[in-house]
Order: C-alpha cells, then sequence, then structure tokens
C-alpha cells in the first residue's frame, strides 16, 4: 500500500473557491480509478489557502496509472498546481 499525503497552500487567496471546486473533480474522479483504496480533500478551517490530500493507493503501479488518469493529467497537474506551493509527504501508516 501506497500511502502519500499532501500538502496544498493556494498562493493567491483569490484562487481558494477555484482551487476547492478542481480538488473536488480530482477527488470524485481519483477515487472512481482502479487501485485507489482512499483519496480525500481536506479543507482547513483554521486558514482557508490550505488543503491537504490524502490518498492511499494499492501499490505503487497504481499511483503511476493515477499520474497517467484524467483526475492528474487534466486537472491537478495543469489547472491545480500553477495555483498552489505543494509539499507531498509519502508516509508509512503506523499500526498500534
Amino acid at each position: 500500500m501506497i500511502h502519500l499525503i499532501v500538502l496544498l497552500n493556494v498562493n493567491d487567496a483569490e484562487n481558494v473557491d477555484k482551487v476547492r471546486e478542481l480538488l473536488t473533480q480530482c477527488c470524485r474522479l481519483s477515487r472512481a480509478e482502479p487501485g485507489c483504496a482512499r483519496f480525500e480533500v481536506y479543507h482547513s478551517k483554521n486558514d482557508p489557502t490550505q488543503f491537504v490530500l490524502n490518498e492511499h493507493w494499492e501499490s505503487q503501479a497504481a499511483l503511476d496509472a493515477h499520474r497517467q488518469a484524467q483526475a492528474y493529467t487534466e486537472y491537478y497537474q495543469p489547472q491545480v498546481l500553477p495555483l498552489v506551493s505543494r509539499v507531498p509527504h509519502p508516509s508509512t501508516l503506523l499500526k498500534p
């Protein structure tokens, strides 16, 4: 399982609504992709320019396929990324 947390900061507050709409679309499309175990988008209540993506992919191959799919190539990469700064955190899920 591949776990990826991505912190996004909208560069211009005027673009927050646009980024929210685009990320909502990305979320819907990504969840329908093969190998997507979880795809969640969080919008901070403390700072409206902050979003968090929580992604769980069944394999590296599924994540690689996601990066070739519609959500990534038509929405995330060309429309979201120019409007945000991005800090990815590939992560390990701790189990008690």
